[in-house]
């Protein structure tokens, strides 16, 4: 896949805090001409990493290295703001579609890019939004 890329939270987290386990998905990101996300995705990374230092699965060097992986992410992927239109699209599909808040809120976001960003795909780890993006 070499089209730009629509990210939700958990691709990041899996090329990332899983680094290794899934080497197509972290290839595809490494070689996407144009990265974008929703800023909900900053904040629900920063969240798994303070609970996985938290839970103890990730040890405080393993989780900087992480957050260093992330932010160099950030620093290539255009942020996309939780706007009205946004919030209200995502208000009106989540119940049409039995998605949950978050995945509403990606999935409302990745189809305004996509209106303005020909192209543009979304990579996902999360099934229900999957399907949800093909709805």
């Amino acid at each position: 896949m070499n089209a730009p890329l629509y990210l939700d939270t958990s691709a990041v987290l899996r090329a990332t805090l899983e680094a290794g386990s899934t080497p197509e998905l972290e290839a595809t990101i490494a070689t996407a001409p144009a990265l974008i996300t929703s800023r909900l995705s900053l904040v629900e990374a920063s969240r798994a990493l303070l609970r996985a230092r938290a839970a103890a699965r990730a040890s405080d060097l393993r989780v900087a290295q992480v957050e260093q992986d992330i932010e160099s992410l950030w620093a290539r992927t255009e942020i996309w703001e939780l706007t009205p239109a946004v919030c209200e699209a995502a208000r009106v599909v989540a119940p049409r579609l039995g998605l949950r808040t978050l995945d509403a809120l990606h999935l409302a976001t990745f189809l305004a890019a996509q209106r303005r960003i020909p192209g543009l795909a979304m990579l996902t780890v999360d099934d229900r939004l999957r399907l949800a993006t093909r709805a």
